[in-house]
């Protein structure tokens, strides 16, 4: 069985006193965002990635909302050790995000996976502020306007007091990785590229960050995270800067089967080490923050393709997006459920790699 290490607690220092007695201080008790950072790092010393998928327990191919469900531990025996979760439309005080999962579950689920040594991370798709469309209508550049900015703080605070709520079974606070504002370098977003200038994207980054600190919240990890086929130079460009950034990450996903391996090796082989390079030059951790061959029509997907690319990268954790349930998106999911061609392939990969996985 594969264990992803223990939380890490801080450590009394012991200090010589004029050579007669020796006493204990007590260090300051580390933030959950630092401890969480600490755990990230000994995961990456040991040569270890985190394996995630998104939406792992709500809901399935063949099924949703069942005690205990996830294709991953249905495949493989344990959980994914990274959960990812999404926030959309948190920002209109909706009881359920953008795909239906309630907020209520969202804030259990993470509960849980902490609880059982796993991490937690989370992004977030809200409407367009202008036009009330959803993430993917870009008819109309809302960061354009300055007084939209004032919609978003509202919709920023939103998303902070959420997460402000994560909370364990004593009243800790809940260390979460928060990855706002993804792939901005495409167009797809109302943010990205095609509808925000450099300047615009770096700003509502910022303000997202300074929003959750003026509020104190002390248990978050950010991730910046654009998408495929950049120079270091392009990556770069709307960085919202070192005092805003503790995870660098690139969102690249592998499309047309068999055909598009090659594609999808090279895309990953010019960015990821790149990524990983400017992470460790900035004392920042690095990561895969989202791919995946959706329907996995290649059965060694696994092992062939994704294993080679991430064993010895050096990232911290590689996510993979979620199963749709089969009547609503019959095609449309990530992980092999049992009885899918790739389950053997899967099994070989939680066995074979050195991804992390949790009991």
């Amino acid at each position: 069985m594969k264990r992803i290490l223990l939380p890490v607690a801080a450590l009394a220092i012991l200090a010589a006193c004029g050579g007669k007695s020796r006493q204990v201080v007590t260090p300051e008790p580390l933030s959950p965002a630092a401890e969480l950072r600490l755990r990230l790092d000994s995961v990456v010393d040991a040569g270890k990635y985190l394996f995630g998928h998104h939406d792992d327990t709500a809901y399935g191919h063949t099924w949703e909302y069942e005690e205990g469900g996830s294709d991953v531990k249905a495949v493989t025996g344990e959980y994914p050790a990274l959960m990812s979760w999404d926030l959309g439309l948190i920002e209109v005080d909706s009881a359920r995000n953008l795909d239906g999962v309630p907020f209520g579950f969202i804030r259990s689920q993470i509960a849980a996976q902490h609880a059982r040594g796993g991490f937690n991370t989370i992004s977030w798709h809200p409407i367009n502020p202008a036009t009330r469309g959803n993430s993917w209508d870009t008819s109309v550049a809302p960061l354009a306007d300055s007084v939209m900015l004032d919609t978003l703080t509202v919709w920023i605070d939103r998303a902070a007091a959420f997460i402000a709520s994560l909370k364990d079974a004593d009243g800790k606070p809940l260390p979460v990785i928060f990855r706002p504002w993804h792939e901005n370098s495409g167009s797809w977003f109302w943010w990205g590229s095609g509808s925000a200038t450099p300047e615009q994207y770096i700003a509502l980054y910022r303000l997202t960050r300074e929003r959750f600190d003026s509020a104190g919240i002390d248990n978050v990890l950010w991730a910046y995270s654009p998408d495929k086929d950049l120079t270091r130079e392009q990556y770069l460009s709307t960085y919202p800067g070192d005092d805003y950034v503790d995870i660098l990450g690139a969102d690249i996903y592998a499309f047309d089967g068999e055909e598009g391996i090659g594609q999808y090796t090279e895309r990953v082989r010019a960015q990821l080490p790149m990524v990983v390079d400017e992470a460790r030059r900035r004392g920042k951790i690095a990561a895969f923050t989202e791919t995946g061959l959706e329907g996995l029509p290649v059965a060694d997907w696994y092992t062939r393709v994704l294993r080679p690319l991430t064993d010895s990268l050096g990232i911290a954790y590689v996510c993979v997006w979620r199963n749709g349930i089969q009547t609503q998106k019959p095609e449309h999911f990530y992980v092999p459920y049992p009885g899918h061609p790739s389950e053997a392939d899967f099994r070989l990969y939680h066995d074979t790699s050195n991804a992390l996985f949790v009991k």
